[in-house]
């Protein structure tokens, strides 16, 4: 069994969700992984390093988003950490309920839940964010 892991830190600005959408990319192809889990690895990806580079760094470039994919055991997890304030997730509204139906913003999480076997949140000691996704390979 070969454990491998990729480690980015990229600048909180909108070009950087699609060079950790390839980032992801690669390691799914290097994990062997379906097309199906692939797309989900992707989609997770893309919305967490969105929310860390909109939401939690705010769009600053001296706060770096740092992104890490971890194979090892059957499972891959991958990490993205921001340097904002961090959020409650459960406070968060329901993208399904239908006062929310036509909104153009508010299902990453929900998309991330459904594409990933787990997704856990926690503060960083050193401040900012740290979403955690595992996904059984």
């Amino acid at each position: 069994m070969t454990e491998e892991t990729t480690q980015l830190s990229l600048p909180s600005r909108v070009e950087s969700i699609a060079e950790a959408a390839e980032a992801a990319a690669e390691v799914a192809r290097r994990a062997g992984l379906s097309d199906e889990a692939a797309f989900g690895l992707d989609m997770a990806v893309r919305e967490a390093v969105t929310n860390a580079v909109l939401h939690g760094n705010a769009r600053d470039e001296s706060k770096p988003v740092e992104l890490t994919f971890a194979e090892s055991g059957g499972e891959l997890v991958v990490t993205v950490r921001d340097r904002g304030e961090g959020f409650d997730p459960e406070s968060v509204a329901d993208p399904t309920a239908a006062e929310n139906l036509l909104k153009t913003s508010g299902r990453g999480i929900l998309f991330m839940r459904n594409f990933m076997d787990t997704v856990e949140w926690r503060r960083h000691p050193e401040g900012g964010t740290v979403v955690r996704m595992t996904k059984k390979i």
